[in-house]
């Protein structure tokens, strides 16, 4: 007769193993199979929800954590598990909990009080914010791994700070690697692009880079795709597909294994779409595939890494001052960094009583994700309301926390809550439609709406900024300026608030505003893709041509057709 213990042990070791090896649904069957021999071993509950993580069965993950911790409360990797499992599904409120107790256990745990204030900024709960960042700042200057990289970008004002924590993330993820390009001189007809990204599908990097794609110059490129995110059968994928010479489908495969490819295709230029956003896998570059190496539209910062070569940004974006906080050299484009086109569809207008909204109230409105909206710009615009009777404030209901949350901030402020109109998340031509039925889009800060900010102008709302003193803080100026509306760009809060307050009171001054947006729009160069491709292969032409004179990278401008 066999002995249960001596199976129980060689099921636990043999899970191990092939977890180790990423052998991840051999790993659940080994510890399904011993957590029937012994299902009151919390640690093993525990062990059972993370291999179930990495097999994305977040929902099930949550609760074999749970259970976990029913058995042991104290276990602290099933509370951190939990939390960071929660993240994934967007259930920043119930993360919260997870995150606190993680801390008291280990104050210092890599990252966890990032995703801590993450959570809360999702939720639009502020209770001890400013001291999380004031907490968080000097963990940075202390060279603890403290805050995440999409934090890093909403939340740190200081360019210092938001460089310091992206190298600090960028030696800790990204460990050096033998390259695999060490010199060697390409000799090519073309210049061999090749585009990076887990969202070549109905995302809104996409819908940014679609008309890019489609309007390269295929006399002088060859473009190639690296797709390591899903396939969704959409429209937009079938778009992209047909738009690239080659279009690699590389899921399934490793960081490594998709560097050898890119490098065995000889690329030249290898353009990383997603920095370290959700998805991003960063590691593909440190291999060195290719001989110059572009962080671009992603991520709205500097990556912090030694072998990112260039960063495609503007002169509003990144100013020559602002470049000692960037370990990129900038690549200038005119007009503005970011690509659109004009070929996107807008549904039917809706009516105000379909949206929600009150028919004869003015509309502020902000689109943004609920992170974004912090305390000092929530504080101005409930002086907005307060100032401008009869006015409704239109939020995205990101989720139910950050809309409950942001009702009690304005009654609190004394502000009725039926002043706040949230809008549900709706397919994109409904959500550009809709957006004509507001008067003035308030941008955010520290982190502006980026390709919210466009969707507003392409629908013709004026969107009113604040000049940040980050990249993702300057972004809707830089797309107000290519609009040909720099009147919408302030350069302080005070500013910001009296404009806002001046335009909901001057209908001659917003409906002429709005003239411009209608007619910019299809003659300016925001929304024109094919000039936008031009000065964007000016830049690569540029990149590449000093890489065959064995010159090192360099920032420069692009100067417009």
């Amino acid at each position: 007769m066999s002995d249960p213990s001596g199976h129980l042990e060689s099921l636990r070791k043999a899970a191990t193993a092939h977890y180790r090896r990423g052998e991840f649904a051999a790993a659940q069957s080994a510890l399904a199979a011993a957590l029937k021999l012994d299902p009151g071993s919390a640690e093993m509950w525990s062990n059972f929800g993370t291999v179930q993580a990495a097999l994305s069965r977040h929902d099930e993950a949550v609760d074999s954590f749970t259970r976990a911790l029913r058995l042991k409360p104290g276990l602290a990797n099933a509370h951190l598990n939990r939390a960071q499992t929660l993240l994934v599904l967007r259930r920043y409120e119930e993360a919260i909990p997870d995150y606190e107790f993680t801390l008291r256990a280990a104050p210092d745990h890599p990252y966890s009080l990032g995703d801590l204030i993450f959570c809360k900024l999702q939720c639009c709960d502020w209770n001890e914010l400013d001291a999380l960042r004031t907490r968080a700042a000097a963990d940075l200057r202390a060279g603890k791994r403290a805050v995440t990289p999409l934090l890093a970008a909403a939340l740190l004002e200081a360019p210092e700070d938001q460089l310091r924590a992206l190298q600090i993330i960028a030696r800790d993820r990204l460990a050096p690697k033998p390259p695999l390009w060490r010199g060697e001189r390409y000799r090519h007809d073309r210049i061999r692009v090749a585009y990076v990204s887990a969202d070549f599908h109905a995302h809104p990097t996409a819908v940014l880079m679609a008309g890019v794609f489609e309007h390269h110059d295929t006399t002088r490129f060859e473009t190639i795709a690296v797709s390591f995110g899903p396939d969704d059968e959409s429209p937009m994928r079938a778009r992209l597909t047909r738009s690239f010479e080659r279009f690699i489908d590389a899921r399934g495969e490793n960081d490594a294994a998709i560097a050898a490819r890119m490098r065995e295709e000889e690329i030249d230029i290898a353009v990383d779409l997603k920095g370290f956003t959700s998805d991003a896998r960063p590691d593909i570059f440190a291999f060195r595939p290719a001989p110059v190496q572009v962080n671009y539209l992603g991520f709205p910062a500097s990556m912090g890494a030694d072998f990112m070569d260039y960063l495609i940004a503007d002169s509003v974006l990144v100013p020559e001052t602002d470049e000692i906080y960037y370990s990129e050299n900038i690549v200038r484009l005119p007009h503005s960094y970011q690509p659109n086109d004009r070929s996107r569809g807008i549904a039917a207008t809706p009516s105000r009583a379909e949206a929600g909204l009150p028919q004869h109230a003015f509309v502020f409105c902000c689109f943004n994700n609920s992170y974004k909206i912090q305390p000092t710009i929530f504080d101005l615009w409930m002086r907005l309301l307060a100032k401008f009777e009869g006015s409704v404030l239109w939020l995205l209901e990101d989720n139910s926390a950050a809309a409950r949350n942001l009702s009690a901030k304005a009654e609190a402020r004394g502000i009725a809550p039926h002043r706040l109109v949230f809008a549900p998340r709706i397919a994109q031509e409904q959500h550009l439609a809709r957006q004509r039925l507001a008067d003035v889009f308030l941008d955010t800060l520290p982190y502006n709406a980026h390709t919210t900010a466009s969707d507003a102008l392409f629908a013709g709302l004026p969107v009113l900024t604040c000049l940040g003193t980050t990249f993702a803080g300057r972004v809707a100026a830089s797309l107000n300026y290519a609009m040909g509306v720099p009147e919408l760009v302030t350069q302080s809060l005070e500013d910001y608030e009296a404009l806002a307050l001046a335009l909901a009171r001057d209908a001659a001054r917003l409906a002429k505003i709005r003239g411009k947006l209608a007619a910019n729009r299809d003659t300016g160069p925001l929304f024109d893709a094919a000039l936008f491709t031009k000065h964007l292969e000016t830049a690569y032409t540029a990149m590449w041509e000093r890489n065959e004179r064995g010159e090192k990278p360099e920032s420069f401008s692009v100067a417009p057709v």
